[in-house]
Order: structure tokens, then sequence, then C-alpha cells
């Protein structure tokens, strides 16, 4: 019920402006009672309306371009595109067309990649292709750099915690600035614990593609209640509320346990925002039946169609948590994940002003980046 303040696209103390520069806005605008709230962070997405991340094409960057444009009037304002598993060809190809950069008119910011794989489980591949996984066996830390050709513009790279010397890989990563995820993995909970120690902290899509949880040995899944995390850090978790790939029981078991940890993402394929039918992820054909989309032939789920708005929705539904915390799983919690809450993921001052009005049922009415707006209702209810 307040006014919020901006300038240069940054949110402002207006303290100063009436105080010591005795100013008053220039131009003001009645958001007419909608919510304001953070811009979403989706950092974990592997292409949409037609465009797979996962493809090198000749037009990667338009196809790119087109994505982030699209994402706005989901209330997206930055993201981290995601490859799935892939040969080194398409890394080398690709990587090198995805550079960090701001948002705008021409769509939301691009924060680095996430890369999910290669080194990951066989036994919990999901839709990635087996015959691209890869181990640290010889070279370690070399095997993935020569992988991936370069980790310039790499933000998460989600690795298997169980593989031989993927400790020391962790900790290198981590040393380099790269956020390391935990997922596609048959690890237990000490190698979990393990890998966190070595400076992971995130889990990709908690619950999926990953063991059971098991009263015994809960896995990773248990590392939301672990008391082996080191002092001061915290751990946290993808989840993919769709209504598809968690059961909403799943989503509030996990969102009581461990609600500050929970961050949102999407994990939206090439046919999110197309109609049902045969489309891309990376090296493999998925099908798309309704809100479903399997690997083509079978029964595995393969990302998701959801868009963010529709994940913070279908959650806040799910857990009956307060609207708050609902679209702080999808903003200030990715943005603590990246280390980057002192620009993104808060109204606070001198903050970004990357923000979102909703109305009361959480539909985003308009989209802002750097205080400019990028998208807004069409008000004919197109």
């Amino acid at each position: 019920r307040e006014d919020l303040w901006v300038r240069e696209g940054k949110i402002l103390n207006p303290e100063k402006l009436f105080f010591d520069e005795k100013g008053s806005a220039d131009v003001q605008l009645d958001c007419k009672g909608s919510i304001i709230a953070p811009g979403f962070i989706d950092v974990q997405i592997n292409g949409g309306f037609g465009v797979d991340f996962s493809l090198a094409t000749d037009d990667f960057k338009s196809g790119i371009d087109l994505v982030s444009q699209k994402i706005l009037s989901h209330g997206v304002t930055s993201f981290c595109p995601t490859l799935v598993t892939s040969p080194p060809s398409v890394y080398h190809q690709v990587l090198p067309q995805i550079s960090v950069r701001n948002g705008g008119a021409h769509g939301a910011g691009i924060l680095g990649a996430h890369l999910e794989g290669p080194f990951i489980s066989r036994e919990k591949k999901g839709a990635h292709p087996e015959h691209c996984l890869r181990t640290f066996e010889a070279g370690a830390f070399q095997d993935l750099l020569s992988t991936y050709g370069s980790l310039d513009g790499v933000r998460i790279v989600t690795l298997a915690p169980e593989m031989k010397r993927s400790s020391e890989v962790i900790q290198e990563l981590t040393s380099r600035g790269v956020c390391v995820s935990l997922g596609h993995s048959v690890a237990n909970l000490s190698q979990a614990e393990e890998a966190v120690q070595h400076g992971a902290t995130f889990i990709t899509h908690l619950f999926n593609a990953m063991l059971p949880f098991h009263h015994r040995d809960p896995g990773i899944v248990g590392l939301l209640t672990s008391d082996k995390i080191p002092a001061g850090r915290r751990v946290f978790y993808g989840m993919i509320s769709d209504g598809i790939h968690t059961n909403p029981a799943a989503l509030r078991i996990a969102h009581r346990a461990h609600p500050k940890g929970l961050v949102l993402v999407t994990d939206a394929i090439a046919g999110m925002g197309l109609a049902p039918g045969r489309h891309t992820l990376g090296q493999q054909v998925v099908e798309i039946d309704g809100l479903n989309t399997y690997i083509a032939g079978t029964k595995t789920l393969s990302g998701s169609v959801a868009t963010m708005d529709t994940c913070v929705r279908h959650f806040q539904e799910a857990t009956g948590c307060s609207v708050e915390m609902a679209l702080e799983a999808a903003s200030l919690h990715p943005a603590q994940l990246l280390g980057i809450e002192h620009n993104k993921g808060t109204l606070n001052y001198d903050s970004d002003a990357d923000f979102l009005m909703l109305n009361d049922s959480l539909y985003v009415q308009a989209t802002y980046i750097a205080g400019q707006e990028v998208w807004r209702q069409d008000t004919s209810g197109m």
C-alpha cells in the first residue's frame, strides 16, 4: 500500500530525493491495487516457443532472443538458458553464443548458462541421451573443460556427486564462481553431504531423476533436513511445480521441510507455448500431450511446458503458502542461489528495478525491467 520509487533503473530511497535534493516524481503511475513483486528468475529453462537451446543452429542467437522476449509476458525478467546432455561439439558451438546480458525491451536478461549433464548417472538419466553421458575418471576437471570448451558465461553445472573424482571437480567449479547443482543421480545422503561440504549449493528438480526418499538413506532429498550442512550455508533446491512432475503432497513435504531453499524452475522445453505434438529436447524427440511431455514412444518425462507464472500459482495453491512466499520462490530464492540478491529478487532500495504487477490471482499484468515497461497485458483481454 505504498509508493515504489524508481530512478535510472534502480529502486530509489525517496528520503534522499525529498530531503537532500528537494525533488519529486517526474512521472506517476497508478497501479490500481496491483501486487508489485520482484521479477521472476528462471534458472532452468531448456527453451520454448519452438527454440531448443541444446540444438546448435546457425540462428541460435535469434532463437535465444525470441525466448527472452516471449517469457516477459510470464513475468520472467532474467534466466539461465539450460543445455541438456549433448555431444561436445554442441557445447563448443552453442556456449560462445550465450553471453551474459542485461534485460530490457528486447527481452529478459541472461544470467549465464546452466549445463545439465553430461556428467550424470546412467540409471537416472531421465530424458538425457545415454550415448552422450560422460565420467570424470581420467582427467576430472580437464575432462569437463574439454567437453564444454570453456566456462565463460557458465553459471550452473548439474552433475551426479557419486561419480569418482566429483569432489575435486565441485571444488574447482565453485572456486571459479560456478554454482554446482546435484541431480540426475543415485547418490546416497553421505555422498550428497560431501558434495555440499565441497561447495555444491543446489539440487536440480528435487524428487525427479534421483533415488526416491527412503527412511534409512534419504539420498539427495535428505539434504533438506541434513545437520551436516556447513554453518552459514544454505542448500537450495529446484522444483517443477507444474502439477505433473511432483505430486502436490511432495511439493508440500519439501516446502514444509525447508521453505527458504525452494526455487521454482520451469524446466521448460521447446514445446512451451506451442500446440501439442512432437518437438525436440537436444538429441531427443519429445511428445507433448496436454501438460505431459514424454520422450517419444515412452513414458519418460522430459521437461515441462509450464510457464513460470503458472508454476507460481500452482505452488501457492498446492502448499497454501502466503502470496509473498510463492513470489519469493521465483524471485528472491533464485537470486540468493546465484549470489545476486543485492541486485535482483527484491524490491529493496538500490536493487535493480525489475518488477511485475500482478492481480490478486497472481496473473501478470505488466513486466518492468530497469524501471521500463517491457510488457503489458492487452486490456482487450488478448
